[in-house]
């Protein structure tokens, strides 16, 4: 028993060693930076309390180098939420630029007018602009 717990870890070891030095630089991650929405589709403007309802959300992504890597999704009062994308950088040669969705699952506990406030970039005097979008639940 000693003998086949002592090949298993050998071979999990050489495994492990091989696969860090196959590792390819060019995919890690280099940053993590907010992207703009550049816009958002809402399913309904209306929904049952806990329902779930799919909002997507468009934000433009450089081909082979950048891709989305999540959310900040900050509930600002009871139905207020603000919403900001985050796109990852790699140091892979970027391509063209292109649209991609992505998607927030919002699944309301409490009735009420929620307000949505997506993070569309900053003004010529460094002001956020938000793209805001209301969902009344019932």
């Amino acid at each position: 028993m000693k003998n086949i717990i002592k090949f298993s870890l050998s071979v999990f070891m050489v495994v492990t060693f091989m696969n860090c030095n196959d590792r390819n630089d060019e995919n890690l991650v280099q940053s993590v930076d907010r992207v703009k929405i550049d816009s958002v589709k809402v399913a309904q403007d209306s929904m049952a309390v806990f329902t779930v309802q799919t909002i997507k959300t468009y934000s433009n992504f450089s081909n082979n180098c950048e891709g989305f890597y999540g959310y900040d999704y900050v509930h600002t009062d009871q139905l207020t939420r603000s919403v900001s994308a985050f796109k990852f950088k790699t140091s892979s040669e970027c391509g063209e630029e292109f649209a991609r969705a992505s998607q927030i699952n919002f699944q309301p506990q409490v009735p009420g007018i929620y307000t949505f406030k997506f993070w569309n970039g900053k003004d010529a005097a460094g002001q956020n602009i938000w793209i805001e979008k209301t969902i009344k639940v019932k």
